[in-house]
């Protein structure tokens, strides 16, 4: 198929305002065009997890991908790394994701140790991990749910390992971040989304991805254990942080 076959354009007609955003067949379809136009950075935040893990990751170690679409995770470690240099698995709640992920690291990765399952991140049975990814995943559970998850990873996580995690977000200045909304629709715009496609997205998207600010993300980064988090990148409301299991350090429990 042509390019113009995976081209996103979901929103470029008029839909029933009821309609809220899944990530459906249709969404898998054009899921990579729609993200190199919606996500600014997205390429770079792929780009640095094998430069992340080479420094992090202890060899060997098995690596999570939860919320992991089509596998852009673990083809951006495969990039950077040696088939035996970790074990990957990726996590997906949609089965059409699933499905498409599974191709895709068939052909591209035959070589490396990789398994896509269909499941829940608020469920999984965890095995001990290197490395977890999280990019955009999070901001689809309930605000209620997250620092559970958060706790479940911690927990996962071999001391020393890291927590990779990427988020929309808001700010808490309502000025900043009207601008930062603004920029980011400009953005959009560049990208080819029409005013229609931009306002329709944004009206699916209500109530079903909300965003934290940076200092939301790393309280309760902090509440599930981890004593050190940073915010390594940051393009207009879209930003990454990488939390670290430091060596010998327990979790607290809350009192």
């Amino acid at each position: 198929m042509s390019d113009a076959s995976y081209r996103d354009a979901i929103y470029s007609t008029p839909l029933d305002r009821t309609a809220r955003f899944s990530f459906d067949e249709r969404v898998v379809a054009c899921f990579p065009d729609m993200i190199r136009r919606s996500v600014p950075g997205y390429g770079q935040i792929l780009g640095m997890l094998g430069l992340i893990a080479r420094r992090h990751l202890r060899h060997g170690a098995h690596v999570y991908d939860l919320g992991c679409s089509l596998g852009a995770g673990g083809l951006a470690l495969a990039g950077s790394l040696a088939p035996d240099a970790f074990r990957y698995t990726g996590v997906d709640l949609s089965p059409a994701m699933v499905a498409r992920a599974r191709e895709i690291l068939a052909t591209e990765c035959p070589e490396y140790a990789m398994e896509i399952v269909e499941g829940d991140i608020r469920r999984l049975d965890y095995r001990p991990a290197g490395m977890i990814l999280l990019n955009f995943t999070l901001q689809f559970l309930e605000p209620s749910e997250r620092d559970a998850v958060l706790v479940a990873l911690y927990e996962a996580l071999e001391p020393g390992g890291v927590l990779v995690l990427s988020e929309k977000i808001v700010d808490p200045d309502e000025a900043d971040n009207a601008w930062r909304v603004e920029r980011y629709h400009d953005f959009k715009r560049a990208n080819g989304y029409s005013e229609l496609e931009i306002s329709q997205k944004r009206t699916a998207l209500e109530n079903v991805l909300v965003p934290d600010t940076l200092d939301t993300h790393h309280a309760r980064l902090a509440r599930s254990g981890f004593t050190r988090s940073l915010t390594w990148f940051q393009y207009l409301n879209f930003a990454s942080l990488v939390a670290f299991k430091e060596p010998g350090i327990a979790r607290a429990e809350a009192e």
